[in-house]
């Protein structure tokens, strides 16, 4: 009987010690960050999971009070909602109210006329009321972060597709558009700059989104007119030497100034018909004076103004065509490439890497909190260093 218990004992023994082993092994492969796809994709699950129920419970009370604080700046908004949601989720559409640099009450007039001026099908419209009345209350630092969070909070709260957020924005919400849409092109299906100036950007980053400009042709204050005539050409250009991007159209509308009697209201038929790639094959990243770390499945940790990525994925290679800087960083995930197999980087036709890239829970929960899009995130990544390469 003593010789039965004991067999007994040792075999539960044996068993915890296996068992222990195997919890062990696990841990360690997470520890160690490899991943099977399917691995990745029921952590990318259940950390999207976690991290809504979390935003919904930190941020219900700002939501409900449509008022939204960053440091020292506070943005209102209002929702306006039309129609059904579609089975995907909502399509969302800022609008940016004019005005600029006026007293604080006419902008407040501007953002309350926005919130009627115009409607979509089946869709939400947001009408952010800007921080500031700067001229230009669109385009400084500080709506970048603002923006990112009013999406975050509207897939959270409301359902919204976030291959299908949409901008637009007429006269100094115009001025936003232009930059907004190159800044934070990866976030946007399409964008309408209506009756705005562009200053000193640059069109480079519209590659993978649509993008309207609606003009009068006599809108003549701060060159608009000619701004927007310009930047047809230039978009024109872009075109002509990359069929596969730079979708546009350019409306300038005969003998209208400033205002154009609703005549543009017909850009959002035209953006609504484009869906947001949120992989797309080939990025063109243009920083602007306000920088980012993030844009598709690039980022840098040291961003450097005005400068210049040009990358492209055929198959399993990498192809970084033109960049300024030392260091980039490319994000994967299996929707962009086999990560099961070997990737290869090339450097202006050189190539800088080759082999197997690791999925990594921390890079997946990186991605996914940097900006709470479901349909954005990332299991591994290479850091390639470009001094020795050049």
């Amino acid at each position: 009987m003593c010789r039965y218990i004991g067999f007994y004992i040792i075999m539960i023994l044996l068993l915890s010690c296996d068992n222990e082993k195997k919890i062990n092994k696990k841990n360690q492969l997470i520890n160690k960050h490899f991943l099977t796809k399917i691995e990745a994709i029921k952590l990318k699950e259940d950390i999207y999971i976690n991290y809504n129920k979390d935003l919904v419970v930190k941020r219900s009370q700002e939501m409900e009070e449509r008022k939204i604080k960053i440091n020292n700046r506070q943005m209102k908004f209002e929702l306006k909602f039309f129609g059904e949601k579609p089975t995907s989720g909502w399509k969302l559409y800022f609008h940016l109210h004019g005005g600029g640099g006026v007293p604080d009450s006419i902008n407040e007039k501007e953002w309350i006329r926005n919130q009627t001026l115009h409607r979509v099908k089946n869709g939400i419209i947001l009408i952010p009321r800007s921080p500031t009345n700067t001229w230009n209350m669109w385009h400084q630092a500080h709506i970048d972060s603002f923006l990112n969070r009013l999406i975050q909070n509207m897939i959270a709260f409301h359902d919204v597709d976030p291959n299908r957020i949409y901008l637009m924005g007429r006269s100094a919400g115009g001025d936003g558009v232009y930059q907004l849409s190159t800044r934070m092109a990866d976030r946007f299906a399409a964008t309408a700059m209506m009756a705005g100036h562009p200053n000193e950007t640059s069109p480079l980053g519209l590659r993978n989104i649509g993008f309207t400009i609606q003009m009068g042709a006599k809108d003549s204050a701060y060159d608009r007119n000619k701004a927007a005539i310009e930047w047809r050409k230039k978009l024109e250009s872009l075109k002509e030497n990359d069929s596969e991007g730079y979708n546009h159209w350019v409306a300038i509308y005969k003998d209208k100034g400033h205002w154009v009697d609703y005549l543009d209201s017909s850009a959002i038929g035209w953006i609504t018909k484009f869906n947001r790639n949120p992989y797309p094959d080939k990025v063109v990243w243009k920083q602007d004076d306000v920088r980012h770390n993030r844009f598709y499945w690039l980022r840098v940790n040291n961003p450097i103004e005005r400068s210049l990525i040009v990358a492209s994925i055929t198959d399993q290679t990498i192809n970084v065509q033109e960049t300024m800087l030392s260091e980039v960083i490319i994000m994967l995930n299996d929707d962009m490439i086999n990560m099961d197999k070997e990737i290869v980087v090339k450097y202006m036709g050189r190539e800088i890497f080759y082999g197997m890239v690791a999925r990594n829970v921390d890079i997946i929960e990186k991605s996914l909190i940097e900006y709470g899009d479901y349909e954005s995130v990332y299991f591994g990544e290479i850091l390639i260093s470009l001094n020795n390469s050049k």
